[in-house]
């Protein structure tokens, strides 16, 4: 069950996380606030206000998660991420896999 590691401008982050989950993409993301410090076009950008979402999906659904999540981003070089989980409680791995068919 791999879990998908995006970040997204806060504003654009809970819209971005209600089309996964209702397009079945994701049984569920998790947004958290963050301050993103990277460097784009030469530039240094420190401190802008960022969003990371956490999403659970299936290894099945994945490549269809991360083509649909990098449409609808609206930054040109999206961070999608993916993390395969080693150790997962069996129950939870059970509801992703009802939840994202």
């Amino acid at each position: 069950m791999p879990t998908v590691y995006a970040t997204a401008p806060r504003d654009v982050a809970a819209d971005l996380a209600s089309f996964l989950v209702d397009e079945r993409l994701a049984a569920c993301v998790n947004v958290v606030d963050c301050e993103s410090f990277y460097r784009w076009d030469g530039q240094v950008h420190a401190g802008e206000e960022e969003a990371v979402l956490f999403a659970k999906t299936t290894d099945e659904r994945y490549p269809e998660l991360k083509s649909r999540l990098e449409a609808e981003h609206p930054d040109d070089v999206p961070c999608i991420e993916r993390f395969d989980e080693a150790d997962v409680l069996d129950s939870y791995a059970g509801w992703v896999a009802d939840e994202v068919p």
